[in-house]
C-alpha cells in the first residue's frame, strides 16, 4: 500500500475534501438507517403488531445524546398518533418521517459526490501537472532511449487511471467500512446471537472475491504498457502520412496498428473479464448468505427462542440485505486498486527518473559572455558508442567557428554540449574560464539563441512563436526582429498577419518561412552566443538565399558557432574545423584547408563543386 499512499499524497490538501466529505457522509448513513428502521412501525401498522407496547411509551422522554433517546421519541409521537387518530393516523406520521428521511439520505448523498468529484478533479490536475514538470525538467538523454507514446501514454491515460483508482476507492474505503459498522451496531442492537452468526459465515465471499482480483494488477501493467506503443505508432503516422501515402505503405501501418490495438484490447478484456466476474460472484454469494440467515434466523423467531418478532425479523434481513452492498463494494475496489497500481509503477518510474543535467548547490550564476568558450579534452559517447574522442578547440567572443564534415561525424553533438544538453563523459567545456557542469542552466542557456536544421514550431500564431520564450516582448519588438530575418514580408500577406495560426510544427509555412521566423526568435532574444545547425541545408536556393541573408545580419557582432552543410556560407569563418568519425582532423581557415593536399575539407568542397555544376 505504499505506492497507494505515494499516489495519495497528491490529492493535498486531503483535509479540504475529507472533512466535508465525512461529515456529509455519516449523515446519509444515519438516515439512511432510519429509512430501514421504519418498516417496523410501518408493519405493525399493518398487522396490529406491538401495541402492547403503547403503555410503554405514555410519557415524553427525558433528553440524551443517545440513539436510545431518538428511538423512545419516536416511539412515543407515533402511539399518541396512534391512540388519537388510528392506524391511518400512525402510518401516514411514519410515511411522512420516511419521506423526510429519504429526502435527507439523498442530499447527504448528492453532497458526498459533489466533494468527491471537486476531489477527483484536484488529483487529477496536481498530479498530470506533476508528471508534465517532470517530462520537461528530464535531460534530452532520456528522450532518446523511450518512445513518445509511451510518455504520452503516461501522461494521459496512466495518470487517468491513478486518479480514477484514488477517488473511487477512497470513498469506498471510508463509507463503506461506516455503513458496514452502522448497519452492524444496527444489527447488534436487534440480536446478538443472530448477528454473530452472520460474522461467522460472510468471510467466505471475501476469500472467493479476493482470489478474482489477485491477477488483474499484472494485466493491467501490460495493458498501459501496450496502449503507449500504440500511442506511438499513432504518433509516427499522422508525422509520416505524406511518406506512408507516398509509399502507398497504408496497410503495412494498418496492419501494424491492428496488431498492437488487438493486442491491447484482449488484454483489456482479460481485465474486464475478471472485473466483472466480481460482482455476479459476489451477489450470488450474497443470496447464499441472506438464505442461510433466513433459515437459521426464521427457524428461531417460530420456535420463539429468539428476541426478535416477525415484523423485525424482516427488517433485520432487509437492514442486513443493504450491509452486503458495502463488502462487494470493497472487493470490487480491489480491482481498482490494483489496475491504479499498475498505472502508478509506470507514472512513478518516469518521475523518479535521475535528472543527469542538474545545477549544483553551489552554481555560478552567469550574467554575460565575456572571454571564450573552450573544450578541452572532450570525450562523449552514446551508450557504448563513441560519438567524440579528445575534441578540443576555443570559441573566442565575436568570432565564428564552422563545424564541417561528413555525416555522423560528431558535429551536432558538438553543438548540443554548449547549452549542456548533454554533459561529456570525460574533458570539459568551459565558459569564460567555468566549467560549464559548474554553471546555473538556466543562466547559461540565457546567453545562446538556436537555429536547428529542422525549425521547431508550434500550433501557434507567427506573433507567439516569434517571442516564445519571451512573454514580455512587444509587438514593435517582433515586428523588427522579423524584418531582420527577412519574414515580415510574407507574415505582412499572411491572412491574420502577425496573428495567422501556422498549424501543428508549422505545416501551414514553406520550409524558409519557418526557418526565417526561428531566426526572428533568435534574433528577438539578442543573444551573446549563437549556435547555427545546418540552418539552410533542407532550402530551395531561393530560400536559401533569404536564409542565409538573415543569418548573416543575426551573426553581426555575436560569437557564432555553424555547423554548415553548404561549404560556400562558412568561407568567412574565422575558423573553420573539419570533424570526421569523433574527431578533429583538420583546422584552419577557408584558405588555409583549401591548399591541403587530399585534406577532407578540400575532397568536400571538390565535390560540392561538382554537385552544383551537375544541378546547372
Amino acid at each position: 500500500m505504499k505506492l497507494y499512499f505515494r499516489m495519495l499524497a497528491y490529492a493535498r490538501p486531503i483535509s479540504r475534501y475529507t472533512i466535508p466529505y465525512v461529515i456529509v457522509t455519516l449523515l446519509s448513513i444515519v438516515f439512511g438507517l432510519i429509512n430501514f428502521a421504519m418498516i417496523i412501525p410501518v408493519l405493525n401498522v399493518l398487522f396490529l403488531e406491538g401495541a402492547d407496547k403503547a403503555k410503554d411509551y405514555t410519557q415524553i422522554p427525558e433528553f440524551n445524546l443517545s440513539a436510545g433517546y431518538v428511538l423512545d421519541l419516536f416511539n412515543y409521537h407515533f402511539y399518541r398518533i396512534m391512540d388519537s387518530y388510528g392506524r391511518m393516523g400512525a402510518l401516514q406520521f411514519v410515511i411522512v418521517i420516511l419521506i423526510i428521511s429519504v429526502f435527507l439520505t439523498n442530499l447527504f448523498r448528492y453532497l458526498s459526490s459533489r466533494i468527491m468529484e471537486n476531489f477527483k478533479y484536484h488529483t487529477l490536475l496536481n498530479l498530470r501537472q506533476a508528471v508534465y514538470n517532470k517530462v520537461l525538467h528530464l535531460d534530452l538523454g532520456y528522450f532518446s532511449n523511450e518512445r513518445k507514446g509511451s510518455i504520452m501514454g503516461k501522461i494521459t491515460q496512466d495518470v487517468e487511471v491513478i486518479q480514477t483508482s484514488i477517488t473511487s476507492t477512497l470513498g469506498v474505503f471510508f463509507k463503506a467500512p461506516a455503513e458496514i459498522i452502522g448497519y452492524f451496531i444496527v444489527l447488534f442492537y436487534m440480536s446478538v446471537q443472530l448477528t454473530f452468526f452472520t460474522i461467522i459465515v460472510i468471510p467466505v465471499s471475501g476469500l472467493i472475491i479476493g482470489r478474482i482480483v489477485r491477477s488483474i494488477r499484472l494485466k493491467a501493467n501490460n495493458a498501459q504498457g501496450s496502449f503507449g506503443i500504440m500511442i506511438s505508432y499513432l504518433d509516427e503516422t499522422l508525422g509520416g502520412m505524406r511518406v506512408i501515402k507516398a509509399f502507398r505503405a497504408e496497410k503495412d501501418a494498418q496492419d501494424k496498428f491492428l496488431k498492437e490495438n488487438t493486442k491491447y484490447t484482449e488484454i483489456l478484456k482479460s481485465i474486464a473479464r475478471r472485473q466483472e466476474l466480481a460482482p455476479p460472484v459476489s451477489e450470488f454469494l450474497g443470496v447464499i448468505l441472506v438464505s442461510i440467515i433466513v433459515l437459521y434466523g426464521g427457524s428461531l423467531v417460530l420456535s420463539e427462542s429468539s428476541e426478535l418478532t416477525a415484523n423485525e425479523f424482516i427488517t433485520y434481513i432487509a437492514i442486513f440485505s443493504q450491509a452486503s452492498r458495502p463488502i462487494k463494494s470493497l472487493s470490487g475496489s480491489w480491482g481498482a486498486i490494483q489496475h491504479g497500481l499498475a498505472s502508478g509503477t509506470r507514472v512513478f518510474e518516469l518521475i523518479d527518473t535521475p535528472n543527469v543535467i542538474k545545477d549544483k548547490s553551489n552554481a555560478t550564476e552567469l550574467k554575460d559572455f565575456n572571454e571564450s568558450i573552450r573544450f578541452e579534452n572532450v570525450h562523449f559517447s552514446y551508450g557504448s558508442v563513441a560519438v567524440l574522442k579528445d575534441v578540443s578547440f576555443e570559441l573566442y567572443k565575436g568570432k565564428t567557428i564552422a563545424l564541417v564534415g561528413p555525416s555522423g561525424g560528431g558535429k551536432s553533438t558538438i553543438s548540443d554540449l554548449i547549452p549542456r544538453f548533454y554533459d561529456p563523459q570525460k574533458g570539459g567545456i568551459l565558459i569564460d574560464g567555468v566549467d560549464l557542469r559548474d554553471c546555473k542552466v538556466h543562466s547559461l542557456r540565457g546567453l545562446m539563441g538556436i537555429v536547428n536544421q529542422e525549425a521547431i514550431l508550434f500550433n501557434d500564431s507567427i506573433f507567439n512563436n516569434i517571442s516564445f520564450g519571451m512573454p514580455n516582448a512587444s509587438k514593435e519588438q517582433v515586428i523588427q526582429a522579423a524584418k531582420v530575418a527577412n519574414a515580415h514580408d510574407f507574415i505582412s500577406a499572411s491572412e491574420h498577419g502577425y496573428d495567422t495560426i501556422i498549424g501543428d510544427r508549422g505545416v501551414k509555412l514553406s520550409g524558409g518561412q519557418k526557418q526565417r521566423i526561428s531566426i526572428a526568435r533568435a534574433v528577438l532574444k539578442n543573444p551573446p552566443i549563437l549556435l547555427l545547425d545546418e540552418a539552410t541545408s533542407a532550402l530551395d536556393t531561393e530560400s536559401e538565399k533569404l536564409v542565409q541573408d538573415a543569418l548573416n545580419k543575426l551573426m553581426q557582432n555575436r560569437t557564432s558557432l555553424v555547423i554548415a552543410h553548404r561549404l560556400s556560407t562558412i568561407q568567412s569563418a574565422d575558423l573553420i574545423i573539419v570533424v570526421s568519425k569523433g574527431e578533429i582532423v583538420e583546422r584552419g581557415t577557408h584558405d588555409e584547408l583549401i591548399k591541403i593536399t587530399g585534406g577532407v575539407y578540400r575532397k568536400l568542397k571538390e565535390m560540392q563543386r561538382i554537385e552544383d555544376q551537375s544541378d546547372v
